[in-house]
């Protein structure tokens, strides 16, 4: 990531658990390009000319040299304006966005919530979030800024999280929803009790956090600060925050409204603006729901094909939420149709289209549906044509084609899915249906 920058050319983390057919069309967006990584697979993939690929044997001032002599540096990047990474996110149809963060937006919200050099020598933050992820950049800027060690855990499981963190002395972690709530239940069904102590800072994000979760981790962790962080990729990680102090006046209050602050996301950081707005773009009172718009430096807003900002510089989130009248941000769901399922975003319709190549489906609806384990899930709701398909068979289509986060927890067979007269389909009524 730093080489890329030093080089002046964008960096971009793909997610190289997709399958084949879905990591090569990306590798095609993203020509010409360096690939580093898994020479075999990404050149059987896209064996094309205009892709180099440079294999873990070379040195920073290697990858640097060679990126400098063989693309075209972006002529903005001493301006601070170039562009510093590109990130891929799932959007309401099956093909991600290409999102584009420059230097400046993550310089503004480094500078906005980190502190130079603040790290004790002692301190060391447990990164398990992908690389291709917003919060896995924000971990790692955020910890070389602070000067914190890093330690990698290149694939999540409870127990060697729960490793790590005792004999790594890790004092600061990131962790989804879902991680968290598979950490407690190791935890709480574990005979040997690991040396916990030194870890001070728990961050969560990236989906709906439990009420009943959080509040569990709090008493398993009393020592613990913890602060639930909302942002999306196009805001460069966090715009609202949830701090320690705030969990625990929220846990310990008899008073019912500082109570249900738990299950906030907390208020808007001070570089940043927050309104929520109804469908006609008009700003609501305290309490009202409707989309929230978020404006500051650190905000993007901007994809590869074209720039999400409107008027004023605001961004439409396409999250769906309400302020209290003391500030305090409350998530209501997603304005749009994405699947948040453990932090993960989950396109209905790459669901939708496996689903529509089975011969005894004729239409199908995927929408998120609650999950204590995930914050969402996937239903599925389809209708046939012929023999219906067994739940099984359904399962194991999108198993195969995608991956096992997108296999649908439920599967209704109904007689017609809802539509309104101009053929777009109510997702709202298929939830109902669940």
């Amino acid at each position: 990531m730093i080489g890329a920058a030093l080089a002046g050319v964008p960096y971009c983390p793909l997610n190289y658990r997709l399958p084949d057919a879905d990591l090569g069309a990306l590798l095609k967006r993203i020509e010409p390009a360096f690939i580093i990584g898994d020479v075999v697979r990404t050149t059987k993939l896209a064996p094309s000319s205009t892709l180099h690929h440079i294999d873990y044997v070379y040195s920073r001032e290697d990858f640097v040299g060679r990126a400098e002599a063989a693309a075209e540096p972006d002529r903005e990047a001493g301006e601070g304006e170039g562009i510093a990474v590109q990130l891929f996110t799932s959007g309401t149809t099956a093909a991600p966005k290409a999102a584009i963060l420059r230097h400046s937006n993550l310089v503004s919200y480094i500078l906005g919530t980190v502190e130079f050099g603040a790290a004790d020598p002692a301190e060391a933050a447990l990164v398990c979030v992908p690389p291709y992820h917003i919060a896995g950049i924000a971990a790692l800027l955020s910890s070389i800024y602070a000067m914190r060690r890093i330690i990698l855990l290149p694939s999540f499981e409870p127990a060697a999280w729960i490793e790590l963190v005792a004999t790594e002395g890790a004092t600061n972690a990131f962790v989804v929803p879902t991680m968290l709530s598979r950490i407690v239940e190791t935890l709480r069904d574990s005979t040997d009790k690991a040396d916990l102590s030194r870890l001070r800072a728990i961050a969560y994000g990236g989906g709906r956090m439990p009420t009943e979760l959080i509040a569990l981790a709090l008493d398993l962790f009393p020592e613990t600060g913890f602060t639930n962080a909302y942002g999306l990729t196009e805001t460069s990680s966090t715009v609202a925050l949830l701090g320690p102090d705030e969990h625990r006046a929220a846990q310990k209050s008899d008073d019912p409204k500082v109570k249900a602050r738990l299950g906030s996301v907390g208020q808007p950081l001070p570089t940043i603006e927050l309104e929520i707005r109804d469908e006609e773009g008009h700003v609501l009172p305290p309490g009202t729901p409707g989309e929230i718009y978020v404006r500051g430096d650190q905000v993007s807003g901007e994809y590869r094909e074209r720039s999400a900002l409107i008027a004023g510089g605001w961004f439409p989130t396409r999250d769906a939420g309400y302020l209290d009248d003391e500030g305090y941000l409350f998530l209501s769901g997603r304005a749009d149709d994405v699947i948040v399922r453990g932090g993960e975003n989950i396109s209905p319709g790459e669901i939708e289209d496996v689903l529509l190549s089975h011969p005894a489906i004729a239409d199908a609806a995927a929408v998120g549906i609650p999950s204590t384990e995930w914050g969402e899930a996937v239903g599925v709701a389809i209708t046939i044509k012929g023999e219906a398909p067994t739940d099984t068979d359904l399962k194991i289509l999108i198993r195969d084609r995608l991956r096992s986060s997108r296999v649908p927890e439920r599967i209704l067979v109904v007689e017609a899915l809802p539509y309104n007269e101009m053929g777009k389909l109510l997702r709202r009524e298929v939830k109902k249906l669940f």
